[in-house]
């Protein structure tokens, strides 16, 4: 039996996860993806299959520095207000294998 490497890995654990994690209109999917540059993070109805929010490292409004810890509590704070905005109160966290 051969070994996994990582990006098949995870995407291994993705798949699990999405298997168990799904958005409703009433408590959307909060989808989160870090590369080795930036960080992603998406509020998504599954049922209509529409982004209601994102925000990433690659907004104007987020100072550039990495993908690092500052930086991703900023990209948190910038989708919760943008959340906030779009009427959404409770999400369903789905970490993305990560």
């Amino acid at each position: 039996m051969s070994t996994l490497n990582r990006k098949e890995l995870r995407r291994k654990v993705h798949r699990r996860i999405r298997k168990k994690v799904s958005g409703t209109a009433e408590r959307p999917r909060l989808a989160v993806h870090f590369s080795n540059k930036n960080v992603y993070a998406q509020v998504i109805d599954d049922n209509s299959g529409k982004t209601l929010c994102a925000a990433s490292t690659l907004d104007t409004s987020i100072e550039k520095t990495g993908a690092s810890k500052v930086t991703a509590e900023a990209v948190g704070k910038l989708v919760a207000q943008r959340a906030a905005d779009a009427k959404i109160e409770a999400v369903v966290f789905d970490r993305g294998g990560f």
